[in-house]
């Protein structure tokens, strides 16, 4: 944790990214926010804030009793909603700015393939 933005929000992009991954597959058991505040010497609360975040987004739900598990079907909306995100924050800029430049669209692909090394 040693970002400018709000720890709980952090704590959650942690548990999104261990589900894009696959670390946390979907029904399985998310740590408590216990767990959370003792490993990452936050307060519970804040780590329950995070939580959340991904219950109100339908990531995590709650056994009653038990813990917050993992969504059917939230790796896939966490996926989507990244692709979204990613379009949004780096490929439409990315293609207006090629268009200003005058990069065709042939071009800005073949420069990307080389840039990945493919």
């Amino acid at each position: 944790m040693d970002d400018s933005r709000p720890i709980f929000v952090q704590i959650a992009e942690l548990i999104e990214n261990d589900v894009v991954s696959g670390a946390l597959p979907e029904e399985s058991q998310v740590p408590s926010t216990n767990e959370f505040g003792a490993f990452h010497r936050i307060n519970p609360a804040t780590a329950g804030k995070g939580v959340n975040l991904l219950v109100d987004k339908g990531i995590l739900y709650k056994k009653r009793g038990i813990g917050m598990f993992v969504a059917q079907g939230a790796r896939d909306r966490l996926l989507a909603d990244r692709r979204n995100q990613f379009q949004n924050e780096y490929v439409r800029p990315l293609v207006a700015e090629a268009e200003k430049l005058g990069i065709t669209g042939e071009q800005l692909v073949q420069m990307i393939a080389e840039g990945s090394g493919a």
